[in-house]
């Protein structure tokens, strides 16, 4: 795996292939519960290749917006669909403590319930962040 292939932006990328599905079918807006994948979110953002890499996975540029909950996540059963069962990094925060409790719970039930305060929301070039340009003098 590549240094930038890490297993949180692999799941990323799932993520949202599953949330442009989501949105295409009209469901509720895909809740992003991982810690530790939206660490990674958040350090791609603005980069020069946050489009390229939401483009390649969804098809077009997806905002980061607020979006703060709690209770069961909507998308699983689309994403089982897709890839097969969650691996345990979604269940894994930012600091990297894998949270064994709600993973174990998620393998004996299929349903995950989690806290969220962001998901994604279809954007365009125009409204996603951009790299600054930074002048050192």
């Amino acid at each position: 795996m590549s240094p930038t292939q890490t297993p949180e932006r692999v799941e990323l990328g799932k993520f949202f292939m599953v949330s442009v599905g989501e949105f295409e079918k009209g469901h509720a807006t895909p809740e992003m519960f991982s810690a530790a994948i939206d660490a990674e979110w958040h350090r791609l953002l603005g980069s020069p290749e946050y489009v390229e890499f939401s483009s390649r996975h969804a098809g077009q540029p997806l905002e980061h917006v607020s979006s703060c909950g709690t209770g069961r996540v909507s998308w699983i059963a689309t994403y089982e669909k897709l890839f097969g069962p969650l691996p345990d990094i979604w269940f894994t925060d930012a600091d990297g403590t894998v949270n064994h409790e709600a993973a174990a719970r998620y393998r004996k039930t299929g349903e995950v319930w989690a806290a969220w305060n962001c998901s994604p929301a279809p954007g365009d070039p125009e409204t996603v962040p951009q790299p600054q340009k930074v002048t050192i003098r």
